[in-house]
């Protein structure tokens, strides 16, 4: 059960709008980098935690909760930066159109706005929608809910990382000064779901933690091969040196080391193509019909 509160979490303010900055911002909301899939993605993961205790399941609620509040704060950017844009689809295309001008500077291209300014009028109203900055709808391919805690953590990571770098990328972009300052925000909340995520995985047992899932008997792996870096260049050159190449794995379970890749299996050979498969009579092994 959620309740909500019609105030923001941080004021959103636009001084100047901006239709081209409101199809950058559709990339906060709904490409991979976006708060729709951090909020699915800790909600999925939270519903479906197991474990003797609930922490982790509860804190994945909050912060699920609180990227709600991320998406809310971004849909009103993206409203407020299309007011005063034009309304009709002859008056967008317009080279000359004050208004166009207006709230472009006159100087940012305007075949970049055209395409998704179309979708804001014509399925939108001027309002943010579940997309891209393309106008692709998201579709969750990037939502991961592992059932494994440490995996889900480590995707929260990335997730957090690749959202504050498209954050920082939107602050250097923004001109509006109210823009910026809601970035600002949003950019020190990333910078806190980092961290909160790393400490879970601290608690977790950190690199202890590793393999995952760490449930598994590793004497079951082909343990010659569970901390050896495989070269392959072709010549035989060796990889660069690396922590990844020498010296004791990070799980403290193995020791690093390197080898030349070389094939253990032989040629694959496939059998013949299966009548009725559709495949050439050459492929199923009988003679070609005459024609």
């Amino acid at each position: 059960m959620y309740y909500h509160d019609k105030r923001l979490q941080y004021p959103v303010r636009v001084e100047t709008p901006d239709p081209l900055f409101a199809r950058q911002l559709q990339q906060a909301i709904g490409g991979i980098e976006g708060e729709i899939r951090v909020c699915l993605q800790y909600f999925f993961q939270a519903w479906g935690a197991r474990g003797p205790s609930t922490k982790y399941r509860d804190m994945l609620l909050h912060t699920a909760t609180e990227e709600i509040g991320h998406i809310e704060m971004l849909a009103t950017a993206v409203a407020l930066n299309l007011e005063n844009a034009p309304l009709s689809l002859q008056e967008s295309t317009v080279a000359a159109n004050p208004v166009v001008n207006a709230v472009m500077g006159g100087e940012r291209p305007r075949h970049m706005v055209e395409g998704m300014l179309q979708r804001h009028i014509l399925s939108t109203g001027m309002a943010a929608f579940p997309a891209n900055a393309d106008g692709v709808p998201f579709d969750c391919s990037h939502v991961y809910a592992s059932g494994n805690l440490a995996a889900d953590m480590f995707a929260n990571v990335t997730a957090e990382s690749t959202g504050r770098v498209l954050a920082v990328r939107l602050y250097n972009a923004a001109h509006d000064p109210g823009m910026k300052d809601m970035l600002s925000f949003l950019i020190a909340r990333d910078t806190m779901h980092q961290q909160q995520w790393l400490a879970a995985i601290e608690e977790l047992g950190g690199a202890r933690a590793l393999p995952i899932p760490n449930s598994f008997d590793q004497s079951k792996e082909k343990q010659e091969f569970s901390y050896v870096f495989l070269g392959t260049d072709r010549d035989g050159v060796p990889p660069p040196e690396g922590r990844f190449t020498t010296g004791p794995s990070l799980d403290g379970k193995g020791q690093f080391s390197v080898m030349q890749n070389m094939p253990l299996g032989d040629e694959p050979v496939l059998g013949p193509a299966r009548e009725g498969s559709g495949a050439q009579a050459e492929q199923i092994g009988k003679p070609a019909s005459g024609g």
